[in-house]
């Protein structure tokens, strides 16, 4: 007798015990799996869904499962706009949870659904029995050239940085269409939704988690976002303005000087936590030294480093000794203090954050060893300024790939675009009301050394959600944790001089946790992580805290985390 499709599809699924649902490859290669699904039934505009799936047999370390690639094709028919394409991963033994994985950088691939979890040295989400599922946000990597070693796989493509919905697919309705085709497949696959939903995501994808978290607050259950860029028009925008105050040669801040900067951060800065140990623990005192936007006015704290007469007796001094001439410390000025809008952008947002003092040792961006088109002395072949977001600004706000982002205008003729691309873009409210009252949990974790990401952002978001629902409320249901000198990757070392001026072996800062650990049980079991939990590294381990607390060092053993307290500044 030959069986339906839907029979095979039942019988390809058994329930061999309470926690665990069983599915072989015959549920994935029955083609009532990856019959089209409607366009109405995702939550944002789609004009077509194509659906196909393969069976992966068990190999090595990765289980058995079905892998559903998909395309949502765009409402918009013009030649600029691009595609969504994603991916469902459905294993084969299923303990009724799922997971969407957020990208990196500017996107352009799907993510890794079947390897581990960036920075986890646990098992692998699809190890422990999750559906998993992501996509490239709507446009494909040749766009971006190389990335993590790979050449591109193709010729650039930027024209999709033109079309608003492309941007609003980037920016936030890629997560929602993916969400709902991935329900529909579970629940084509299993017979239900997951039990427990979560996103997790780092940089751009710590951004989704937030934006999920914000737009979309009933369809998760957990959110875990590292490192999130969380006001990413203007982050993408922020390296054209210090290069932008650059244009005259005065205010030029040469690699040459990386060292006195740093040095003096730490003079200043490294032994506010209690101990001069090369660590800037107390994060929040030592930014509101050096933001020059805040506090009393006219406060000048790079005045130990500037140059006598504003004459650099030797500008290629790399010491921390060197002095800094006074557009020099201008420019720093503004990298370490608040950049104020023009007028508001998207949640009634005011300023940019820029960057916490550091110790990157090499600027990471921020100082950079050349002159560029636009800006005085540049040769006259000298190429324009690039970097990872600058397609942001040519061709999300400006509107014209080839254009220079040097010849940005704050608060010109762009204003009104830079205002609905923040809309678009940017993770910034601060009610994260509907989230909490229907019993979600989120994990934030940001590092202070961050020369990617802007760590200033971080920190006023997190401050915007305390003002915005208490810091009874925040503690229910989020943890807004901070790493102190650790970068875009949450690692790092102490800085090789200490405050005091002593030389110090350098040593990774601890940072090793569990993070996905902790959201799983404060989801499942009720289980809330501690306002400070001990981070390691070796034999070394710190308390990782909860902002705005810092670790700071009462007595004992510098090496140990029980010598700390998690305290206000």
């Amino acid at each position: 007798m030959k069986l339906s499709l839907a029979v095979l599809v039942a019988l390809a699924v058994s329930q061999p015990g309470a926690d665990s649902k069983v599915v072989a490859e015959a549920g994935c290669t029955a083609l009532s799996l990856v019959a089209t699904i409607a366009p109405g039934a995702i939550g944002e505009p789609v004009r077509s869904v194509s659906l196909q799936a393969a069976w992966v047999a068990a190999t090595g370390t990765v289980p058995a499962h079905c892998r559903v690639d998909g395309v949502f094709a765009p409402v918009d028919t013009a030649s600029t706009a691009r595609p969504i394409h994603f991916r469902v991963i459905l294993p084969a033994s299923w303990n009724r949870r799922a997971a969407q994985l957020g990208g990196g950088g500017i996107n352009g691939v799907i993510p890794n659904l079947t390897g581990g979890e960036f920075g986890s040295t646990g098992p692998s989400l699809l190890q422990r029995g999750f559906a998993t599922y992501g996509s490239d946000s709507g446009h494909q990597l040749p766009a971006f050239g190389p990335r993590r070693g790979g050449p591109p796989s193709g010729p650039p493509d930027r024209e999709w940085a033109l079309n608003d919905e492309a941007i609003r697919n980037f920016g936030y309705a890629q997560m929602k269409k993916t969400h709902d085709a991935a329900m529909v497949l579970m629940t084509r696959m299993y017979g239900e939704r997951p039990r427990f939903n979560y996103y997790i995501g780092t940089s751009q994808g710590g951004r989704e988690g937030l934006t999920v978290a914000q737009r979309y607050p009933a369809d998760y259950d957990g959110v875990a976002a590292n490192v999130p860029i969380v006001n990413f028009s203007t982050l993408m925008l922020a390296p054209e303005l210090i290069r932008i105050h650059e244009k005259p040669a005065a205010n030029w801040v040469t690699p040459a000087k990386i060292n006195a900067i740093r040095g003096e951060f730490m003079r200043q800065c490294d032994a506010l936590d209690g101990l001069a140990d090369g660590i800037i623990n107390n994060y929040m005192a030592c930014r509101a030294i050096f933001d020059v936007r805040r506090g009393a006015p006219n406060r000048p704290p790079w005045t130990a480093k500037r140059c006598p007469g504003n004459a650099d007796p030797d500008p290629a001094d790399t010491s921390g000794k060197a002095c800094l001439t006074d557009g020099q410390i201008s420019t720093l000025e503004l990298v370490y203090s608040h950049y104020k809008f023009a007028t508001p952008l998207a949640n009634g947002v005011r300023e940019f954050g820029m960057w916490t003092p550091n110790t990157d040792p090499s600027g990471s961006g921020l100082i950079l060893p050349a002159r560029f088109k636009g800006q005085e002395g540049a040769a006259p072949d000298a190429a324009m300024h690039s970097h990872l977001g600058v397609l942001g600004v040519t061709g999300f706000l400006m509107q014209d790939v080839n254009a220079n982002p040097l010849d940005y205008v704050e608060g010109g003729p762009l204003n009104e675009r830079r205002r609905a691309l923040s809309e678009m873009l940017d993770s910034t409210s601060p009610d994260l009301g509907a989230f909490a009252r229907r019993g979600g949990k989120l994990i934030v974790a940001i590092g202070t050394n961050d020369t990617l990401a802007s760590p200033g952002a971080q920190l006023d978001y997190y401050q915007s959600v305390v003002d915005k629902m208490g810091r009874p409320q925040v503690d229910r249901f989020a943890r807004f944790y901070v790493m102190p000198q650790t970068g875009h990757g949450l690692s790092g070392t102490n800085y090789s001089t200490s405050g005091d001026g002593k030389t110090l072996p350098v040593a990774p800062v601890p940072n090793a946790w569990d993070r996905l650990t902790l959201l799983f049980d404060w989801v499942e079991r009720g289980v809330a992580p501690g306002m400070s939990i001990t981070v390691s590294a070796g034999d070394k381990s710190l308390p990782l805290c909860s902002y705005p607390t810092y670790p700071k060092y009462v007595s004992g053993p510098e090496t140990s985390a029980s010598s700390y307290r998690c305290t206000t500044p």
